[in-house]
C-alpha cells in the first residue's frame, strides 16, 4: 500500500468516524452530562471539591478506577456502580463507531481498487 492510498483510507475512516459520531451525539451528551451530574453530586456527598467529583466520576467511568479517591457513603457508591455501567455504555459506542468507521474505510478501498 502506498503512502497516497493509505491516506485516502484514513481520510475515509475520519469521515465515517465524525459522521458517525454526529448520529450518536445525542446519546453520548446524556452519557456525558450524567458522568459529570453523578459526580458533583458524589462531590457534595463525601464533601470532596467539586473537580475532585467529576475527576472520580471519569475515572470510574472509564473503569479505570485509580483508587486514589474513594466513597464512602452508601449513595456515593450506588452512583460508582451506575458510572460504571454508564463508562461501559460510552465505550461500546465508541468501539461500535469505530468498527462501523473501519468498514466504510475497507468498502471505499475495495472500490477504488
Amino acid at each position: 500500500m502506498n503512502h497516497a492510498h493509505a491516506k485516502r483510507v484514513r481520510r475515509e475512516f475520519y469521515k465515517a468516524v465524525w459522521y458517525y459520531l454526529q448520529i450518536v451525539w445525542p446519546i453520548l451528551s446524556i452519557l456525558l452530562f450524567s458522568i459529570l451530574l453523578f459526580g458533583l453530586i458524589i462531590s457534595y456527598v463525601e464533601s470532596w471539591k467539586p473537580l475532585e467529583g467529576i475527576y472520580f466520576a471519569f475515572v470510574s467511568g472509564l473503569t479505570i478506577g485509580y483508587g486514589d479517591l474513594v466513597p464512602k457513603q452508601s449513595v456515593s457508591r450506588v452512583l460508582a456502580i451506575l458510572l460504571g455501567f454508564n463508562g461501559v455504555l460510552m465505550t461500546a459506542i465508541f468501539a461500535a463507531v469505530s468498527v462501523r468507521a473501519i468498514e466504510v474505510a475497507v468498502q471505499a478501498n475495495k472500490s477504488d481498487e
